[in-house]
């Protein structure tokens, strides 16, 4: 069962996005996945693809919070976690910590935070 705080939707901003609740569903599902590593890399690996999956929809809501050129900014930040993510599970596929199969569903996710993120950086772009 998620916990989800309760915010009434007129002060909700960042949370009505799209983007930002795929990238929650991406943390918590990465959350989930390094728990799976050994525990040897747990100041290693564990917590650098953890905070990395973190800062994407940290770095949405900070943006949006601070609004004006800011937010085209922590959008391209949140990009480079998500690529810094992808790097990371590759690094993790590679050292035989998982399955390309168990891995999928995460990467599916990624692809799609991605594209979300790309469609909101232009999107920032075009509307200056």
């Amino acid at each position: 069962m998620k916990k989800t705080l309760e915010v009434p939707m007129s002060e909700s901003g960042y949370r009505d996005l799209q983007v930002w609740v795929k990238a929650m569903a991406l943390v918590e599902d990465v959350y989930r996945f390094a728990a799976l590593f050994p525990d040897t890399e747990r100041f290693g690996l564990t917590s650098q693809i953890q905070r990395a999956a973190v800062s994407i929809p940290s770095n949405i809501a900070e943006g949006y919070g601070c609004g004006g050129g800011d937010y085209g900014r922590h959008i391209n930040i949140a990009r480079g976690s998500l690529a810094e993510l992808e790097t990371q599970l590759e690094i993790a596929d590679r050292l035989n910590y998982l399955t390309r199969e168990q891995a999928k569903p995460i990467w599916q996710t990624a692809q799609e935070v991605g594209r979300m993120l790309t469609g909101l950086s232009k999107a920032l772009k075009n509307r200056r």
